[in-house]
């Protein structure tokens, strides 16, 4: 999944500008507006900017730091240079408070069948013996549960 494709769908999700999208990730890292807006087109589209996994962790870190509150007794957290999917994963999970059984529940709304032991899985270390990769399919299925759940009646481009 392209990191592009996460931040449109996040944008997609809270129902925000491209400015309020600049201000989150501002919160941990300065970026020029004028780059800011090639990183939502698509692909195909002229003037289209890959994301780097660095600038999708600073803007997660943002997005938690908009959500929930900076923590006074830490220092602002310093962007991953390489984002695995279970990154993100957790890193969505903190911003949108979501515990294993939301996460359940929003894969449920896509009609996505996961198990319990299976999600607790996504979140272990990479060295444990259950310890799972978190795939595409499993992240996009969650952002469209989080879209569901917290934009009903509109849906998403694709769906």
């Amino acid at each position: 999944m392209l990191n592009n494709d996460i931040l449109r769908s996040v944008r997609f999700i809270l129902n925000i500008s491209d400015a309020r999208m600049l201000a989150i990730l501002q919160h941990v890292e300065p970026y020029a507006d004028d780059d800011f807006a090639a990183l939502l087109k698509k692909e195909d589209e002229a003037g289209f900017l890959p994301c780097s996994d660095e600038l999708l962790s600073a803007f997660l870190d943002g997005l938690i730091i908009e959500r929930r509150g900076r923590r006074d007794d830490a220092p602002p957290p310093a962007p991953l240079l390489r984002l695995a999917n279970n990154d993100i994963l957790k890193k969505l999970r903190v911003a949108f408070e979501l515990k294993q059984e939301d996460i359940e529940a929003l894969l449920a709304l896509t009609g996505f069948k996961v198990s319990t032991a299976e999600v607790g899985a996504l979140f272990r270390k990479p060295g444990h013996k259950n310890y799972r990769q978190c795939g595409d399919q499993f992240l996009r299925y969650l952002l469209k549960g989080l879209a569901i759940k917290l934009r009903p009646g509109a849906q998403p481009k694709g769906a």
